[in-house]
């Protein structure tokens, strides 16, 4: 499996009473309103109560894995209750998208959100810097940012009992941000504002959107190795989840202006999981030109393995011991495979360079957001 990164949904967000601030015609409207601050608040309090919870604090609590699932999905169906009323409220505030007193009023809101992927913030939470764009699509962007990772966290709990659903969750999620950093942001990023949390930029959100996928390809691996699949078929399966990470480094580093102050950490897990699936790539073409009996080729494919094991030792503990384990187990494979050709076969181990390439087999594809609209009219006194 991946790597654990669980820190993307920890967001905080500052409160909001639409009603206090837009003017509403009449009481329909008004209830409207009121319907909106209500489903918010409900969020509000979810995330920034969670968010207070130091990490030493929730090691300690004796919440189940079940009960974990239950928190998550429920933050899901409070997310979808919201999303509809604030779409409608966009659409309505867009047909009044010249008028100055809705603009002002927009900006009265106040729409405050911190980041998780900042580098500030991963080094410092106790001190949150909140970020104030005065746009909607500022609100929606970063409701459907948590939402992404809700659904991410989701399928992350549910993976141990039901590898088809947490595959079928990772790529709802995956389409969350695809949507996100298509459809939603654009309209954002002609706002003139001087800084944004990375979570507002169209190139995270696609960056996340791939991380989702081979997080989802990772789970599909885990069903083919239950399958008996061959181990030529798991090396490009795994080798998929690299390209996949690929597409997302060259995503980040084309975009430096929108993810100059991105995580260093959240860099060296995408880096890590590369890595981390290309030396699995390595092992399991190795085993399987074991089998079709070419020992040296063999033993080449797992000496370049550890190469990349090696070459990128992760600072995280929890990411050092999986490299440790895989190290350990590749070693232990190719102790056995020298051994053998050194007694028994007596084949060339050909170079680094006349090894076979990777190739790579990506058999997973987002899942489109179909965002949901409540047709209702909002009428405002301006």
């Amino acid at each position: 499996m991946m790597l654990h990164f669980k820190d993307f949904s920890k967001l905080k967000t500052k409160r909001i009473v639409f009603e206090e601030v837009y003017a509403a015609r009449d009481s329909d409207t008004l209830e409207q309103l009121k319907e909106l601050s209500s489903k918010r608040r409900v969020i509000e309090e979810s995330i920034n109560e969670s968010s207070l919870i130091t990490e030493a604090i929730a090691r300690e609590m004796l919440f189940s894995s079940l009960l974990l699932f239950l928190k998550m999905f429920q933050e899901t169906k409070k997310l979808e209750q919201y999303l509809p009323l604030l779409e409608n409220l966009i659409q309505s505030a867009g047909l009044n998208s010249n008028n100055s007193q809705l603009v002002r009023w927009t900006s009265d809101l106040k729409i405050r959100w911190t980041s998780v992927l900042t580098s500030s913030t991963i080094f410092n939470r106790r001190a949150a810097k909140f970020f104030q764009i005065d746009d909607l699509h500022f609100e929606l962007s970063m409701t459907l940012s948590l939402y992404g990772a809700l659904l991410r966290g989701l399928a992350s709990k549910i993976l141990s009992a039901d590898l088809v659903q947490s595959t079928t969750i990772y790529r709802k999620a995956a389409g969350v941000y695809h949507h996100l950093a298509h459809e939603v942001l654009p309209s954002l990023q002609s706002a003139s504002v001087q800084e944004r949390p990375p979570e507002a930029t169209s190139c995270v959100s696609s960056v996340m959107s791939l991380i989702c996928l081979a997080e989802a390809q990772s789970v599909t691996i885990r069903k083919a190795e239950e399958k008996g699949s061959t181990r030529s078929l798991l090396a490009k399966l795994h080798y998929g989840v690299v390209q996949l990470l690929d597409e997302a480094m060259v995503v980040l580093h084309s975009a430096t202006e929108d993810c100059k102050d991105i995580s260093g950490r959240f860099l060296e897990y995408i880096s890590c999981c590369k890595d981390l699936y290309e030396l699995r790539s390595y092992k399991c073409l190795g085993e399987s030109t074991k089998t079709d009996g070419q020992i040296g080729i063999a033993i080449g494919l797992l000496r370049q393995a550890l190469v990349v094991a090696n070459k990128n030792i992760p600072e995280v503990e929890s990411w050092r011991l999986v490299f440790k384990q895989e190290i350990n187990n590749l070693t232990a494979v190719l102790r056995k495979y020298e051994h053998e050709n050194e007694f028994v076969w007596h084949e060339k181990v050909p170079t680094h360079s006349e090894l076979p390439f990777l190739r790579g087999k990506k058999i997973v594809s987002s899942i489109p957001y179909n965002f949901q609209r409540w047709e209702r009219s909002l009428a405002f006194k301006f």
